[in-house]
């Protein structure tokens, strides 16, 4: 039976959490997880740094920012805290390769470590405090995301953003000193600031709300930090953020047990930069194509099942990479054509490949409300008259097959090379495996930052 919640507002309990939660009493495993966290978090904006997406935001971005900046991810420019925020955020979610909370299937890095580095960067403070700051916000939004799963998600809300804004403001408040009322305020500002649709995910308005999430918590944090103020029961009034949203939040999710149950232990990083509903179908269809020596002319059609929110997120055609990241087809038919699901073969080149074009047309979805969400069959019928099938319960990735540190890190050096960056990423590799040791964040930001033509 779990622990009773004290009564009080989930503002006021959280507040409190954050305000007084002690270095010491944080565990070696959770501190641990922290860092695989943050570096999974590096590597997907390294990624991405030099692309079009990139590109556009910061035409927008630099004509409009403070002169007091801090480190874009992989770029010479450098912006204010709060672009920085937005940019390095939209960064770390745009290949959908970052890491998932898989009950909630909120990303909770890409909203929460950007607001910390560029604070924290901006006033000289140590690792240790950056990764005590982002624990704690990973923690808020996740118990929040909790409370309100899966009804929020199932009405169109994009949780990560929609939550993220509370860890953002969470990790900011900790990282100010902000006492206990001041960081509840931070968080009754950040319900007011809450946003993000389902119905963006194959677009660029997806990574927008996810960038917000992590500059608007910020935004949140400074404004209780000058005094702004918050209703008691910004999320969970009966006018307040959870049932606005949808639903009656459960308290005990929010508050139970907090400083004892951790949920970044939860965390669970992508092998695959795609839709994290979509894994276990990429490794049933790999595990098919290695057993039975597959090749595209002898697969006459394949039929991937799965839940209903699989097919919700995924029985869509793909005509680009952000399609390709949220395709049933795609995913499947470039595991049994390549044996392979990785940055290659989301990229623009590798969706329109004839010889991928015409697998994908190939494979169909079906529905199998005996399969839980997150397990996939893949069954293929070949040109010789073979059924074969795979069910893959749990995916490479998840807490049941979690990647190593040493996977982590080889992702990282992938998508550094992806990324034309031409940094050290060993350096910053071994930096943030100590990211708590760092007497200031300066140096390893220095790292992160792609420098400008000699």
């Amino acid at each position: 039976m779990p622990a009773q919640p004290p009564a009080g507002f989930a503002g006021e309990q959280l507040g409190r959490f954050v305000a007084a939660s002690a270095w010491d009493a944080v565990p070696a495993n959770v501190r641990h997880e922290g860092k695989r966290s943050l570096l999974n978090f590096m590597g997907c904006a390294l990624g991405v740094a030099r692309t079009p997406p990139i590109e556009m935001a910061l035409r927008v971005l630099l004509p409009v920012s403070g002169k007091d900046t801090v480190t874009v991810i992989g770029r010479p420019e450098r912006l204010d805290p709060f672009g920085a925020a937005f940019l390095n955020a939209v960064g770390a979610n745009l290949l959908d390769y970052d890491d998932t909370h898989l009950r909630t299937v909120i990303h909770p890095t890409a909203p929460v470590a950007p607001a910390v580095l560029a604070l924290a960067e901006q006033r000289g403070l140590p690792g240790q405090a950056v990764l005590h700051a982002f624990i704690l916000g990973a923690e808020v939004e996740c118990r929040i995301g909790n409370a309100v799963s899966p009804g929020h998600y199932a009405r169109g809300w994009h949780i990560t953003s929609t939550c993220g804004v509370f860890g953002s403001a969470a990790a900011s408040a900790k990282l100010l000193g902000l006492d206990a009322q001041q960081a509840w305020h931070a968080l009754g500002i950040a319900a007011s600031q809450s946003a993000g649709l389902v119905e963006n995910l194959p677009n660029g308005a997806k990574n927008v709300s996810v960038g917000n999430a992590a500059r608007n918590g910020l935004f949140a944090a400074l404004l209780a930090e000058q005094g702004y103020t918050a209703a008691p029961a910004a999320i969970e009034g009966v006018l307040g953020w959870a049932r606005a949203m949808g639903d009656t939040p459960d308290m005990r999710e929010i508050v139970g047990d907090l400083g004892e149950r951790w949920e970044v232990l939860s965390n669970t990083y992508k092998p695959y930069p795609c839709g994290i509903v979509f894994h276990t179908v990429i490794d049933a269809c790999i595990a098919l194509r290695t057993r039975h020596a597959l090749a595209a002319a002898d697969i006459a059609d394949v039929t991937v099942s799965g839940s209903q929110l699989l097919l919700d997120r995924g029985d869509r055609p793909a005509t680009n990479s952000r399609d390709a990241r949220v395709s049933i087809p795609h995913c499947a038919a470039v595991a049994l054509l390549t044996g392979a699901a990785g940055l290659a073969q989301f990229d623009d080149p590798a969706v329109s490949d004839p010889a991928v074009a015409a697998l994908r047309g190939r494979i169909k979805a079906a529905l199998d409300p005996t399969l839980p969400i997150g397990a996939a069959t893949v069954a293929v019928r070949t040109t010789d008259g073979r059924s074969l099938h795979m069910t893959v319960p749990h995916a490479k990735g998840s807490t049941e097959r979690p990647l190593s540190d040493a996977e982590i890190g080889d992702k990282a050096r992938d998508l550094a090379r992806h990324g034309a960056f031409s940094g050290d990423i060993e350096a910053i590799i071994q930096a943030a495996w100590r990211i708590d040791a760092l007497t200031t964040i300066g140096p390893l930001m220095a790292m992160l930052a792609e420098l400008p033509p000699a």
